[in-house]
């Protein structure tokens, strides 16, 4: 059974970091997709960052140069180091796959392109 378990998220001053985890369990294949989500209140879920079967990364414009998205392939675990956070980063953060490989093209991949999530995490950024 396929589990995506988050962690790592809380509250931060703007301008602090925070680093959130998934960690894939279930999944046979470390090469599989996993992305990070987030949704804040009101609003759609939108893409944040994504990383590709061969380790490549692509940002959301919003966070680009503020975010580094990792993967740690031998422990199936997908990360997100947060750094100069805004309050607008505020919302619930989600790690999602694919269940597939893929890599890097066009723009960066909506929701629809993901088969499981994970239960997200609350990450709150006070003005």
């Amino acid at each position: 059974q396929v589990r995506l378990v988050e962690s790592g998220g809380g509250s931060v001053q703007a301008g602090g970091s925070l680093r959130l985890s998934c960690e894939a369990v279930g999944y046979s294949d470390s090469t599989w997709c996993l992305s990070w989500f987030r949704q804040a209140p009101g609003m759609q879920r939108e893409p944040v960052a994504e990383v590709d079967t061969d380790g490549d990364a692509k940002y959301a414009k919003s966070v680009k140069g503020r975010f580094t998205v990792t993967k740690d392939f031998d422990k199936n675990t997908l990360y997100l180091q947060m750094n100069s956070l805004k309050p607008e980063d505020t919302g619930i953060y989600y790690c999602a796959g694919m269940g597939r490989i893929c890599y890097l093209a066009g723009p960066i991949r909506d929701a629809s392109e993901y088969a499981d999530w994970g239960q997200g995490t609350q990450v709150t950024v006070l003005s």
